[in-house]
């Protein structure tokens, strides 16, 4: 899930500029891999690191969590999130978290009292909230979107937290034990949210209890526990796949291809500096490479244009030159296969506005569909077949059903940032190689490589 930049004005903006003129004379912006030296060192020391291990990775459709808050805040929303299971606490409280690559902080919801999905910290003697005098609550959430405050009338620190989609939750932070498997507790700082409000509106088939963050800031859970690799396989449908921690992945994959991590090396407005950002370089409808001007597809002074590989957002949204030109020659290779919505004023969760009709009980026809093939500096991602349309669930046109091109609109949610979500992921090992500053990619059946590993399903 991404996390809400602040906006900057366009004085602030235009300094910025002045700034990186200044400091960087050859170019108007410095795009570096990462060393592996400095990632490395983040996390030298692997005393009291968990041994690797592999945890069951489910799709599931996610609730507003049950809480009260404002109805019909924006129209976009994800529905379908990456639930993982662990327990937190002394004794041990089995929870079903979001697993979030594009978020820092985790957090869980929390209720005094028995019932409903929550971490009931009464219960717990490890529990630990962080006052406010600590360093923790002072300097050490500068990563995040809002950094933390103090609340006068508790003197504990306070947390508050803001995506794109307009999801929000805020609480208390705290420290408390978290075992995933059977692996050693590890005390882990946390938000302890007291409420929360989600922009999904539809119903759910499982409840989950707050959100596990695994970008590369501070507080992320990756960061607490030094993690140096990990990765993950997302299985399409009902089955179930694989988050793999600590550990290389598999012999039996086919070969991974890598593409580096990349930053920059001032911070922009718009610029995630934690987020797990790699460098698009061109996309492709079947064999044809869509013209879109390399100036498009890089950040620019203010740091709009990044592209992130976030298991916390549903689908993949594209700025709008890229968008543009992406609908533009689907459309071109779908002549005569997909019968066009051709009503302007659709737009399926507020970003993706190109719609079919396909006749109700009938699947699309996913073979005669162009791939949309993602590429990046030394990998891509093909996209094809049915991960190319989503049903627009309760949209009926007469006897036909409402299906949407599964690549969003940056600009209508509006985003930033080219974001790659999980839908898009299914079916290919994605895997985080921290020490090498580097994201790999393989086709995989996961259901398979899922039960090669021994996870429980």
């Amino acid at each position: 899930m991404i996390p809400k930049l602040e906006l900057a004005s366009a004085a602030s903006i235009f300094i910025l500029f002045i700034c990186l003129v200044l400091y960087q004379p050859s170019t108007s912006l410095s795009l570096t891999t990462l060393t592996a030296t400095s990632s490395a060192s983040a996390g030298a020391s692997t005393e009291g690191k968990p041994k690797p291990f592999i945890l069951p990775l489910r799709t599931q459709k996610v609730s507003s969590l049950a809480l009260p808050g404002p109805r019909n805040k924006l129209l976009f929303h994800h529905n379908v999130s990456l639930t993982v299971s662990l327990s937190v606490g002394t004794p041990p409280q089995n929870v079903s978290m979001v697993l979030d690559t594009g978020s820092e902080l985790s957090w869980l919801l929390c209720n005094a009292t028995a019932g409903g999905p929550s971490f009931h910290l009464r219960a717990s003697s490890s529990y630990a909230p962080i006052p406010c005098s600590s360093a923790t609550c002072r300097d050490g959430t500068r990563d995040l979107s809002i950094p933390a405050t103090c609340d006068a009338a508790s003197s504990l620190c306070h947390v508050s937290l803001s995506y794109a989609d307009a999801s929000t939750s805020e609480g208390t932070l705290a420290a408390d034990s978290f075992r995933l498997g059977q692996s050693t507790p590890l005390s882990t700082i946390f938000g302890c949210m007291v409420s929360a409000y989600s922009s999904t509106s539809e119903g759910d088939d499982s409840a989950t209890a707050g959100l596990l963050g695994m970008n590369r800031g501070s507080l992320s859970f990756i960061t607490q526990t030094a993690t140096q690799r990990f990765s993950y396989c997302i299985a399409g449908g009902a089955a179930t796949g694989v988050l793999l921690l600590g550990d290389a992945p598999p012999s039996f994959l086919t070969p991974l291809n890598y593409t580096p991590l990349v930053q920059i090396s001032l911070p922009l407005p718009y610029f995630d500096r934690v987020a797990y950002t790699v460098q698009l370089d061109g996309i492709r409808v079947a064999a044809v490479l869509l013209p879109i001007p390399k100036s498009v597809l890089v950040p620019d002074h203010t740091g709009a244009g990044q592209t992130m590989v976030d298991s916390g957002t549903q689908f993949t949204f594209l700025l709008g030159p890229a968008y543009d030109a992406l609908k533009a020659e689907f459309l071109r290779q779908t002549k005569g296969v997909l019968t066009v919505l051709n009503e302007p004023d659709f737009v399926f969760q507020g970003a993706f506005d190109m719609c079919f009709r396909i006749p109700a009980g009938a699947a699309p026809p996913a073979w005669r569909l162009p791939a949309v093939s993602l590429m990046f500096r030394g990998a891509e991602v093909r996209v094809v077949g049915e991960r190319l349309l989503y049903r627009a669930a309760g949209e009926a046109r007469g006897r036909d059903a409402v299906w949407c091109f599964t690549f969003g609109n940056s600009d209508l949610v509006p985003l930033s940032a080219y974001v790659i979500g999980h839908h898009h992921q299914q079916d290919v090992w994605v895997d985080y190689d921290l020490r090498n500053s580097r994201v790999g990619f393989a086709p995989v059946q996961c259901a398979q490589a899922s039960q090669r590993l021994g996870a429980l399903l």
